[in-house]
């Protein structure tokens, strides 16, 4: 059994060294630094290798250590990642186990889910490995299973990707048009059109489309392109105007084309979900990390080139908008990548692929990638990658490209080896690899870990849905206020069928009306009335000023309340605010013409222009006195959230500046350690020598008095004279007790030098866990403050007397806002 090694931050147990030639599993740790994974990494074996096990042990260990992960999971192996059975039960066992294997062994079901809680528990315990952590892993971070173009998971709205990226077009202008032709490759795929979109008719309307907008930092949706596909907003491409380059009718077919898509009811679910945010995706709303799971098994090929593009895309865009750190940031884990990133061809996700490869690792974020298929994969791209994990292979041509790949990278990194990998890759046994880490002196062959997750192996889509009906997010209903329907300190006259005359000066108004009763709540055949109510509308902005925190926040409101009570006093607390105004405020009624219509009086508190000053001065008040811009913001790390800064982007930022911070802290603790640790070596050294001397100093005086004593017989048988005298007989007898002396203080010298070994390491392990405990603390030190407008920065634009329509059916009264 091999003893855990220390859970050191960022130090990843992958499993133990391995003996080739005696095909067995040595009892030394074997632990990968989680920095290295900035350079990337490349896994590589054939089916039954233990591929699958080597990387969910790989994101076990990300998990544990905190960093969030994308994982694009094409087969449906690495949702067993949600099979995590802190228990170890056979009741957790069970409902994932299949009957028929059961009937095979010939056992029951309860009696196969026993066995198989017994395997894994033995399993783990024969690497170190307890269920303690297993529950710290299911504790570290969310897992989610994200299935595009289904509701079994979490569905994802494309549209989001057709958002204009959050970079000034200008400054970033090579790298937006690199995702606009992946987005246009990927969605012409999804209609089968697989030509280069950066020559065809379709590819090239389509790119001009999302730069016209996107350069205007305007989003995009199907609608706005089928439309502009028809309409297209610019007059020419190239020299040619449109017409001749791209003529109505040949647009009007690939808009159909598009329309026919979108019309197709399997199609909807791709516009249901959450949108594709990177932050979100990294990181839940309150900042604890996550592993995003992308099922894509579902889905055509067609559809997962359409997916894996827009996903990519969207994370280089957002890797782009981060700060550099040496540290490990985050993961991109792809399991699959045969078809995505081929030798010659120039699919849609190689771009991309390519772009993370050579830039991310200046970002903290680290590519894994993965696949079976040896032979037709792009082995200069890989050439990037600074760790190779490489399994069992199939065949000699397989063991060839696979090591030409590595033979690549190493040239890659100015390194050379004599190593003869063509045979060390022959004589791998199943979930035996060979890691070769540039930042390594020499590559190592190890038996992979025994994983915490059960390995169920591909789950279906009725499996996940049971996996993720807990987890999935209500659906936000939009509901309107009702705002004082019943205002018992107002006294009113009865309804009249026409507004009463006001003061010219006052700006009257009229909320729209919903032309259906129906959809108010009430029944078709009952009779209906409108009855509209005085009310106040009032429009403001307010800019929050902050210098130090670099905060400069402007915020509309625009909020419909009722009208002033006898003291003239607003309850502007019970206001409801009115999204786009100008659409719902109209300058004349519009309730159908064949219904009856009330108007009840206006209170003498807002009959007048005067009142309605007193109104707008009161407003001004009451938001200087109430409304706070809250900043989020980390006092130590001196970090406060921007403006555009989603929350969950914001803990990320304060979570790489505490790890790096703490992998500065380690580091230099290390260092000094590491100092310490030799200079005991030395004495180690020192004193194993001094013992080898005393040893054969020892073994010399045994010979002498052997040959003092044997020469004593011969004299005495033959006779002679004694050839020494009695002190030389003593003191060679001195010398012996000497070395035994010599012996016994070195082994004790030994003795204490391991255990001060041991001391040092124990209190370097101590304290690096008080480092940890220290910056995880450090990161959760995370505080709202709230930020007060300036007098002179609360601006009201205009306070109006609004009608606003209530459907009235008997006792009945429901507000009607169109």
């Amino acid at each position: 059994m091999i003893k855990l090694p220390s859970e050191k931050i960022g130090s990843f147990y992958l499993g133990a060294q391995y003996d080739v030639n005696a095909s067995k599993r040595l009892e030394i740790p074997v632990n990968y630094d989680a920095r290295d994974l900035t350079t990337h990494a490349v896994c590589v074996g054939m089916t039954g290798s233990g591929k699958t096990g080597l990387c969910v042990g790989l994101l076990e260990e990300a998990a544990m250590d905190k960093v969030p992960a994308i994982v694009i999971d094409p087969k449906g192996d690495m949702t067993n990642l949600l099979l995590q059975f802190e228990n170890l039960s056979a009741e957790q066992f069970k409902p994932w186990l299949n009957e028929e294997d059961a009937n095979r062994k010939g056992l029951t079901l309860d009696a196969y889910a026993q066995t198989m809680a017994k395997k894994w528990e033995d399993g783990l315990k024969d690497w170190g490995q307890s269920k303690e952590r297993i529950r710290t892993l299911k504790s570290s971070v969310e897992y989610t299973i994200y299935t595009p173009g289904s509701s079994a998971g979490i569905p994802i709205n494309i549209l989001g990707s057709f958002k204009a990226p959050k970079l000034v077009f200008d400054e970033y202008a090579e790298e937006i048009r690199e995702r606009i032709l992946g987005t246009v490759g990927a969605l012409l795929g999804m209609i089968g059109n697989a030509e280069d979109p950066s020559r065809s008719k379709e590819g090239i309307l389509l790119t001009n489309l999302f730069e016209y907008y996107w350069s205007k930092n305007e989003d995009l949706d199907i609608t706005k392109l089928i439309m502009g596909i028809q309409s297209p907003p610019m007059s020419k491409l190239g020299v040619f105007d449109m017409e001749t380059f791209y003529p109505e009718k040949e647009r009007f077919k690939l808009a159909m084309d598009f329309n026919a898509l979108i019309a197709s009811p399997s199609f909807k679910n791709w516009l249901e979900g959450e949108d594709l945010d990177i932050d979100r995706i990294y990181f839940t709303e309150d900042g604890k990390p996550r592993h995003s799971i992308f099922y894509i098994a579902h889905l055509s090929e067609s559809e997962r080139m359409f997916f894996v593009t827009l996903l990519l895309n969207t994370l280089v865009s957002w890797i782009r908008r981060q700060s550099g750190t040496s540290s490990l940031r985050s993961l991109l884990y792809f399991d699959e990548i045969f078809g995505y990133f081929p030798p010659t061809a120039n699919p849609p996700s190689k771009k991309p692929l390519l772009t993370i490869l050579k830039q991310a690792r200046a970002y903290g974020v680290g590519a894994v990638l993965v696949t079976q298929n040896p032979v037709d994969i792009d082995y200069k791209g890989l050439s990037n990658a600074g760790t190779w994990f490489i399994g069992k292979l199939q065949t000699e041509r397989d063991k060839m490209r696979v090591a030409d790949g590595l033979k690549g990278a190493l040239s890659e990194s100015g390194k050379s080896s004599n190593i003869d990998f063509d045979t060390l890759i022959s004589a791998l046994d199943s979930r035996v690899f060979l890691m070769h880490n540039v930042h390594e002196d020499a590559p190592v062959l190890f038996n992979t870990r025994w994983v915490m997750s059960y390995l169920h192996g591909p789950m279906t889509r009725p499996q996940i849905k049971a996996l993720m009906d807990g987890k999935k997010s209500m659906d936000l209903k939009v509901t309107y206020s009702k705002v004082n329907e019943t205002n018992q300190t107002q006294q009113s006259s009865p309804p009249q069928s026409m507004p009463v005359s006001i003061d010219p000066s006052i700006d009257q108004r009229f909320l729209a009306v919903w032309k259906s009763a129906i959809e108010a709540g009430m029944g078709a055949d009952e009779e209906k009335k409108i009855q509209y109510q005085p009310k106040v509308l009032a429009l403001a902005k307010v800019r929050f000023y902050d210098s130090r925190r670099e905060v400069d926040h402007v915020e509309e409101f625009s909020l419909l309340s009722s009208s002033p009570d006898e003291f003239g006093r607003v309850d502007w607390n019970n206001s409801m605010p009115i999204s786009n105004w100008q659409q719902s405020v109209l300058n004349v009624p519009d309730h159908p013409d064949n219904i009856e219509v009330q108007f009840e009086d206006i209170p003498e508190s807002l009959n007048t222009s005067k009142e309605l000053n007193r109104v707008e001065d009161e407003f001004s008040d009451w938001l200087y006195g109430t409304k706070r811009f809250e900043v989020l913001e980390h006092k130590k790390l001196k970090l406060s959230r921007k403006e555009d800064e989603s929350v969950s982007a914001f803990l990320m930022r304060v979570e790489t500046a505490s790890k790096e911070l703490r992998d500065e802290k380690i580091d230099a603790l290390e260092e000094r350690f590491d100092k310490k640790i030799e200079s005991i070596h030395d004495k180690i050294r020192k004193e194993e020598r001094d013992l080898a001397e005393a040893e054969a100093e020892k073994r010399d005086r045994r010979n002498d008095e052997l040959i003092n004593a044997a020469t004593k017989i011969f004299g005495a048988v033959f006779g002679g004279r004694r050839s020494r005298s009695l002190s030389s007989v003593t003191s060679k007898r001195r010398m012996t007790r000497r070395a035994n002396e010599k012996i016994a203080e070195s082994e004790e010298e030994l003795v204490e030098l391991e255990h001060d070994l041991n001391d040092l390491k124990e209190d370097l392990h101590t304290k690096i866990e008080e480092i940890k405990s220290q910056y995880e603390e450090l990161s959760m030190q995370v505080s709202k403050v709230e930020i007060k407008p300036r007098r002179a920065d609360v601006k009201v634009d205009k306070v109006m007397l609004v009608w606003t329509p209530y459907w009235v059916s008997g006792s009945k009264r429901t507000l009607a806002l169109g």
